[in-house]
């Protein structure tokens, strides 16, 4: 048998470019796992795929021609029941031999075992393996069927159907041309109304020819490059544009280089067959704008690639991505430049019409912007962060009873949301926060405010970076809780993968301003305190309801309903449940094992910021040769006082009636103590170790004494020995979740 390499081919009209790279790898993903599955590809198979706008295409190295036959085993029925007592076969048995394709006459080979506790017959036969012909047709629509398609569109077939013109086939796109070729022969398959052969089409203006014929699978990527123009591989595609973006940006000189974006990367890559990267310009008076402006309106609307300098300013210069290498790139260029430029001045338009106005002058529109239903207007809302806000602020501020930073940080989420309300926002919904900054600069507002309005929105995302000052972090602090707490309160949780208001990264957002910031704040404190301002805010504000009734003399007259807006009681506790979630997950995705993570936050750390501290000094402490012993003892005593009601944590050496008792009290008298005063010292890591030390006496107590005495007072006096321990042991960490 003769492997030899094989190469799969839909080509289709253009793909859509955000989804492109994903159809790629899964269309050639499953193509091998079906072809493995079916024993014409082996493990030493290599898949390569190709994914090009109108392409999708997968090439994979030793695919056998026909798969091994194979040895099965069929098990039947008990022998009881398929055969006589004669020995004689059942019609039961042969109805079952006649449903595999046997007769009568495999009754005698027919293999009996035990199974279970009966004895039972089984076939065993020799099936034939796959041909690559139906192996291959199963394994494309099994490729087709399991594409993660965006979105799916109906179209009718012109030929190669039975009715030409009425026949829907719903793909991505419509789908024009199949290649199946295993080495250079065609392999005869059909899908989505196409016939397999050994053509395809490239470069729709700048192919050399057209259809392009393929020799064989192996030259599929020379032949594709050479006659029709395509770079047909997604990574060489990537590569040769990087490669020409630096190319094109050294030429200029000066340090300027093209803006960093791989999403922007993988889009452009997607949308061209043959990149060409060319520089165009715009006028210099558009750098008056905020560059993020400019950047992203080039960005997001044009897929070009702005160009900054040295220090990181926007230049007059940006880079294109062209899919065709005329001799006279003019007009391309000029093209570009032509379509850029309206874009520029109305951003430049709405830069200058926003700046007419203060944001302090924007405050008043907040309150006709609705935020929800049931949580009332953006206005409502800035003023329900700004007064958590206020109260984060006077915990954290330096100085007890100063409230300077309260005041500013109340004062900023007044105006953090103002931008909202401008003609630039309103266009470009990214640039919230950012326009902000500006705008509050404009207004004569200093550096630390203008940060703040601009920061409140961090992070905006994993990785992001956090706000610069402390008033920022307090209002950023501030925004999200509100957004937590209203949305618990209303029940707008998050479920599965939907999260619709980003719950889950407003969480996280607090998690790594309170771990990372170091701020000393109790997470039930923070959490109590925006429920406190959400619920009063709330109760106080009510919803109000015209409604139209009819008196007595059918007459219709109008009056006010006031409805009473409050949320859950729960929520704190809901909340709270929520965001140990989130870290748990979080630390765990760090490298923190499961077992570490269980144990620190099994006691809910109410400073967050020491929750590092604490895993550090547990996986210290898991690491010396008395942590199994002492964890399994802990487990143990816990499942002891878990059975009890609640005990005072003490003894009384007097009651002690054995050796061990004694040897344990002691151990802890002198352990304890020390262990307490590292852990009030922050040092956690030396308080585990010094607990160490008990392991000896805490194993001899367990083998030498009874706890549940018969004599109460002796009973009693041994649990308060074991909750002092348990006491002790559990102050850094639930050390029982080390147990295996």
């Amino acid at each position: 048998m003769t492997v030899k390499n094989l190469l799969v081919e839909l080509f289709i009209e253009e793909l859509p470019p955000k989804a492109l790279q994903r159809l790629g790898d899964a269309f050639a993903a499953v193509l091998l796992e079906q072809l493995k599955a079916q024993g014409l590809a082996s493990a030493e198979s290599q898949l390569t795929a190709f994914a090009s706008p109108r392409r999708l295409a997968a090439h994979i190295t030793a695919v056998a021609p026909f798969a091994a036959d194979k040895a099965v085993s069929a098990k039947l029925m008990p022998v009881a029941v398929g055969l006589t007592a004669d020995g004689e076969p059942t019609p039961a048995l042969l109805k079952k031999l006649q449903a595999l394709g046997a007769g009568p006459e495999a009754v005698a080979g027919l293999k009996r075992a035990v199974d279970g506790k009966a004895e039972a017959l089984f076939f065993e036969r020799t099936v034939a393996g796959a041909r690559l012909q139906e192996g291959l047709q199963k394994a494309l629509l099994e490729a087709i069927a399991k594409l993660p398609i965006p979105k799916v569109m109906t179209y009718q077939l012109a030929s190669g159907c039975a009715q030409p013109g009425w026949t829907s086939v719903s793909f991505v796109r419509p789908a024009h041309g199949l290649v199946a070729l295993h080495g250079s022969d065609i392999v005869p398959v059909e899908a989505l109304g196409l016939q397999s052969g050994n053509t395809t089409h490239g470069h729709r203006f700048e192919a050399a020819v057209d259809p392009v014929v393929l020799k064989d699978a192996d030259s599929y990527a020379a032949t594709l490059a050479r006659d029709g123009a395509v770079i047909a591989s997604f990574a060489d595609r990537r590569a040769d544009i990087v490669r020409q973006l630096n190319a094109a940006a050294a030429l200029i000189g000066n340090g300027v280089r093209a803006i960093e974006d791989e999403a922007l990367l993988d889009e452009v890559t997607a949308l061209v067959e043959r990149p060409n990267v060319l520089v165009c310009s715009f006028e210099k008076e558009f750098l008056g704008v905020p560059q993020e402006c400019l950047i992203l309106t080039m960005k997001a609307n044009q897929k070009y690639f702005p160009l900054l300098d040295a220090a990181g300013k926007l230049t007059h210069q940006f880079l294109i991505v062209s899919n065709i290498r005329p001799d006279d790139a003019s007009q391309v260029i000029g093209g570009n430049e032509r379509v850029v430029r309206p874009r520029l001045a109305d951003a430049k338009f709405f830069f200058d019409q926003d700046r007419k106005k203060t944001l302090e002058s924007r405050v008043a529109g907040l309150d006709k912007v609705v935020y929800h239903n049931k949580l009332g207007t953006q206005g409502e809302r800035t003023q329900r962060v700004g007064d958590i806000a206020y109260a984060i602020g006077l915990k954290l501020s330096p100085v007890v009873g100063d409230s300077t930073l309260a005041v500013t940080a109340q004062q900023v989420a007044k105006l953090a949301k103002t931008d909202l309300m401008t003609d630039m926002v309103g266009e470009f919904p990214e640039l919230q926060g950012t326009m902000g900054r500006y705008y509050a600069l404009n207004d004569g507002m200093s550096e630390e405010i203008a940060d703040a309005i601009e920061d409140h929105y961090k992070p905006r995302f994993a990785g992001d970076t956090l706000p610069r000052s402390l008033v920022g972090v307090v209002v950023a602090l501030a925004d999200k809780l509100e957004t937590l707490v209203g949305m618990f309160g209303i029940g707008n949780l998050p479920t599965g993968d939907k999260d619709p208001f980003a719950l889950r990264r407003h969480a996280l957002g607090v998690l790594r301003m309170l771990v990372e910031k170091n701020l000393q704040l109790d997470l039930s404190v923070l959490l109590e305190a925006a429920y406190s301002v959400m619920d009063n805010a709330l109760a106080e504000s009510g919803l109000k309801e015209t409604i139209q009734v009819a008196d007595r003399a059918g007459e219709s007259i109008s009056l006010d309903k006031t409805t009473r807006r409050l949320i859950n009681l729960h929520t704190v506790d809901l909340l709270a449940d929520f965001i140990y979630d989130r870290l748990g997950g979080s630390l765990r995705e760090e490298g923190y094992s499961a077992q570490e993570v269980d144990a620190v936050l099994a006691l809910r750390p109410q400073r967050l910021a020491e929750v590092p501290k604490r895993l550090a000094a547990v996986r210290a402490f898991a690491a010396l040769p008395e942590a199994a012993a002492l964890a399994a003892a802990n487990k143990r005593i816990g499942n002891i006082l878990k059975k009890t009601d609640a005990v005072d944590p003490h003894a009384n050496p007097a009651l002690f009636q054995e050796a061990a008792e004694h040897a344990l009290f002691a151990a802890m008298q002198q352990a304890a103590p020390v262990a307490q005063a590292q852990f009030e010292a922050g040092d956690y890591t030396a308080s585990l170790q010094s607990l160490a030390a008990l392991r000896a006496p805490v194993d001899a107590f367990f083998d030498g004494v009874m706890v549940n005495a018969e004599a109460l007072d002796v009973r009693l006096n041994r649990l308060g020995l074991l909750q002092s321990l348990h006491n002790a042991m559990n102050r850094v960490a639930d050390l029982s979740k080390l147990a295996t």
